[in-house]
């Protein structure tokens, strides 16, 4: 009795061992796996904004002339610039402000303050490119001395921006497609999209452009510039889920 008993749970054991490597090891059983891929683009694109820096230098033996002579020219820059191009809202601020001794060696051994010098930098952000010569012309008029850079870039919400990341998604995937297909499987979903970093735009700019006030007022010349185009890079990083047949 014992012994049949014995066989009856050896054999019931063993069946039980045979269905579970069966279900383990059943032939045709899809394997499952992830492939990271990435998508790169690089596109040229006009640029839609222009950035103009320059600034009002003034001079004086007295701290404070030199801060009141900058403030008034300042103010007459600002106010020059608002009016040439308020049709395209353009955004101005300061970006740079400074008032510093001038200093000089008094009998070859001390140094001594002859005087100050104050600088007042400020930027100006248009979309219209057309205006950027007008609007450096009228800045100099008014009384910046000094055009220290002009950049022409692209605005976050540009639809370039956009496309260029659209692009990199596509390559991403199509590289994941060529790779599933190599394997003998399918891409069952996407796990996870990475942009893999802003889009690179090397900005066209020129800069130490620097014009007098006076050279500026003795000719009725406008300042060409002209904007060129943008290198506008994306990266996508892509995570997808695959389905490998057995």
């Amino acid at each position: 009795m014992k012994t049949n008993i014995y066989k009856i749970v050896i054999l019931s054991l063993a069946v039980v061992l045979f269905a579970g490597a069966l279900y383990i090891y059943r032939p045709g059983q899809n394997k499952w796996t992830r492939i990271t891929v990435v998508g790169d683009s690089q596109t040229k694109v006009a640029p839609d904004t222009a950035v103009i820096t320059f600034s009002v230098v003034t001079q004086n033996s007295q701290a404070v002339t030199a801060q009141q002579e900058n403030a008034r020219k300042s103010e007459a820059v600002k106010t020059a610039v608002e009016a040439i191009v308020s049709n395209v809202k353009p955004e101005i601020k300061t970006s740079d402000y400074s008032l510093s001794p001038e200093q000089d060696y008094y009998s070859g051994k001390m140094r001594k303050i002859v005087g100050y010098e104050v600088k007042n930098t400020v930027t100006v952000s248009i979309k219209d490119l057309s205006q950027v010569g007008v609007v450096i012309d009228a800045a100099t008029k008014a009384g910046a001395n000094s055009v220290e850079g002009i950049a022409f870039v692209l605005r976050e919400d540009s639809p370039a921006q956009g496309d260029a990341l659209a692009l990199a998604a596509k390559q991403a995937m199509a590289k994941a497609q060529a790779i599933a297909q190599s394997l003998n499987g399918k891409i069952v979903r996407v796990v996870e999209t990475i942009e893999g970093g802003v889009p690179n735009q090397q900005p066209n700019s020129f800069n130490d452009y620097k014009m007098s006030a006076n050279a500026a007022m003795n000719t009725s010349y406008t300042t060409p510039v002209q904007a060129g185009s943008l290198n506008v890079r994306s990266q996508v990083v892509l995570v997808v889920e695959v389905e490998i047949n057995g």
